[in-house]
C-alpha cells in the first residue's frame, strides 16, 4: 500500500513540475478546452472555441452541440486525444488529433485553427480516414 502511495505521490510531484505540452501550444490548448467542455456538455462554453464563421452557421451553442453529438460523437465522448503534427493551412494551421472513442475505435480528425483578435479559435473539424492497423 505505501509504495502505490509512494508512486501516486511521485507522480502527482512530476505533472505537477513539468508543465503539459498544452500549455505551451496555446493551439492544443484549445482543442483540449473545447472537449473538456462537450464532455461536461457545457456547450455555451464550447461554443466560445468556435471561431466566428462557425459560431455565425450555427447561430447558438445548442444547435452546434447538437451537430457534435450527431456528427462527432468522438469528440463529444473521447475515451483518449491526443495531440499529432501541425502543418501551415493557409493563413491558419491544420493540427491533426487521435481520438480514441468510447467502443475503442481511433479517429484522426484534422482541426483548422485561425488565430483571431480572441486568440486561436477552431475553424471547422474533418474526420479523416484512418488507415487500417493489422490487417
Amino acid at each position: 500500500m505505501r509504495q502505490i502511495l509512494a508512486s501516486l505521490a511521485a507522480t502527482l510531484c512530476l505533472a505537477l513540475a513539468t508543465p503539459s505540452q498544452a500549455q505551451d501550444n496555446p493551439i492544443e490548448a484549445v482543442i483540449n478546452d473545447q472537449i473538456t467542455a462537450f464532455m461536461a456538455d457545457d456547450f455555451e462554453a464550447a461554443f466560445t472555441y468556435a471561431s466566428p464563421n462557425i459560431r455565425q452557421l450555427f447561430g447558438s451553442a445548442q444547435r452546434f452541440g447538437q451537430m457534435v453529438r450527431d456528427g462527432y460523437p468522438m469528440v463529444h465522448r473521447p475515451a483518449e486525444v491526443r495531440m499529432l503534427e501541425q502543418r501551415p493551412l493557409g493563413e491558419g494551421i491544420d493540427q491533426r488529433v487521435l481520438i480514441r472513442d468510447a467502443a475503442g475505435r481511433l479517429h484522426v480528425l484534422s482541426y483548422m485553427m485561425i488565430e483571431t483578435a480572441q486568440g486561436w479559435q477552431i475553424n471547422g473539424v474533418q474526420i479523416l480516414q484512418t488507415p487500417e492497423v493489422g490487417a
